[in-house]
């Protein structure tokens, strides 16, 4: 891999299952991982091992079912959960141990009730053990945006040193800001060093402050070469960095980001997004961006006389491109007459200009009380139209 390639990082089936009210069973766990496999993500965290037997069972069957991506298993830093770990995925094509312990004072003092030479020491010894299972480990600072920034450096590098070979940032409770978890990203690439060069840091950014995306992008444009996220950004709380904004992001303005490159068949977002959303029956908000319903719909006549000329005057993204079918051109009370025109050739009906005139203004009228005017609705308001003026006409030829 090169160095100007970001990791994609998949946490949906862990983290993202996460969200209060998600339980998802293990059969749905290996179509949405063989999906994100599908998506081409780079990474699948396929669940929390020692959890359950239900999240055991479930990152098993997706290590010998999935192929392509790593598949990754989260463990504490603890005997027990490295060996549940690597039991889970240890028939995986390609097996990755991802093992955490907090470091901010609040979880050392309040959770954990340790000291950070303890810390320090547990580190060493669980990054140490998983690498006996395999020679890909993955280790996290969690709370590292609330940490003392000398000692999230000096457990990273302790945690290289055991044999970690990618270094997670986690901003555990969407505290940073972008300028703040730059900054923090970009010390850690230029100070926590290892005896090879492939060590990879990591971003893994929560939205609490609704900055999980930008914090994740900051953390690039400073080094880091994988991002963690979840499809549609479900997880904890407000949620994780979603996935599908971080990707497109860095596909439609890599020029602000050296250049990267991302390795995701972005066609297959759309689709990824709504098995997950029927999965976890979290729906997708209308106005998300590159996924939502809205995100290449138009109603102002302006917009859409815009985009019927080219399109690219009021979309920075081909929808096709995320596999939407594409550019969607609702009619509504805002909606002009290039719109209008182009809805009733979609429904194959020609009108001549004054029957043109007067179902347009109709359909303001219906617009301005019931919003959106769908296929059926225009086909009807044209016969109510039309059958009317016919009836007015054939009145006045009598007299």
């Amino acid at each position: 891999m090169t160095t100007d390639r970001v990791r994609i990082f998949d946490t949906t089936l862990r983290d993202g299952e996460q969200s209060p009210g998600i339980a998802l069973n293990p059969q749905q766990k290996v179509d949405i991982a063989k999906q994100l496999a599908r998506l081409g993500v780079d990474i699948i965290e396929a669940g929390f091992p020692v959890s359950s037997p239900g999240d055991f069972e479930a990152v098993q069957r997706i290590s010998r079912e999935v192929e392509g991506p790593v598949i990754a298993a989260l463990a504490r830093s603890n005997p027990v959960d490295i060996d549940t770990a690597w039991e889970a995925i240890k028939d995986a094509e390609r097996p990755r141990i991802h093992t955490f312990l907090a470091t901010s004072p609040i979880h050392m003092e309040h959770k954990l009730q340790m000291t950070e030479e303890e810390v320090l020491m547990a580190v060493k010894t669980s990054v140490a053990r998983a690498r006996e299972y395999t020679d890909d480990v993955e280790y996290s600072p969690e709370d590292a945006t609330r940490s003392d920034v000398d000692f999230v450096i000096a457990v990273c590098q302790a945690a290289v040193e055991a044999g970690a070979t990618t270094i997670n940032i986690p901003d555990t409770v969407g505290f940073a800001t972008p300028w703040d978890y730059g900054k923090l990203i970009e010390r850690i690439v230029a100070e926590v060093k290892g005896d090879r060069d492939d060590v990879i840091i990591s971003t893994h950014c929560h939205n609490d402050l609704g900055l999980a995306v930008a914090n994740s992008l900051a953390g690039v444009k400073a080094g880091a070469r994988q991002v963690e996220g979840a499809i549609n950004g479900i997880g904890e709380r407000a949620g994780n960095a979603s996935v599908e904004e971080v990707v497109m992001a860095i596909r439609t303005r890599s020029d602000a980001f050296g250049g990267v490159e991302v390795g995701v068949n972005t066609s297959e977002l759309y689709a990824t997004s709504r098995i997950v959303s029927e999965y976890t029956g979290y729906p997708v908000q209308y106005n998300k961006a590159v996924v939502g319903r809205n995100a290449f719909a138009h109603e102002s006549g302006i917009h859409q006389h815009g985009v019927l000329r080219k399109r690219e005057t009021y979309e920075i993204m081909d929808p096709t491109a995320v596999g939407f079918s594409g550019s969607d051109i609702v009619l509504g009370k805002h909606s002009g007459r290039a719109a209008f025109r182009h809805a009733l050739q979609r429904i194959g009906v020609e009108l001549d200009e004054t029957s043109f005139d007067r179902v347009f203004a109709r359909m303001k009228q219906v617009a301005d009380q019931s919003g959106i005017i769908n296929d059926t609705r225009l086909r009807a308001i044209v016969d109510e139209v039309v059958s009317d003026s016919h009836v007015v006409e054939a009145i006045n030829g009598m007299f």
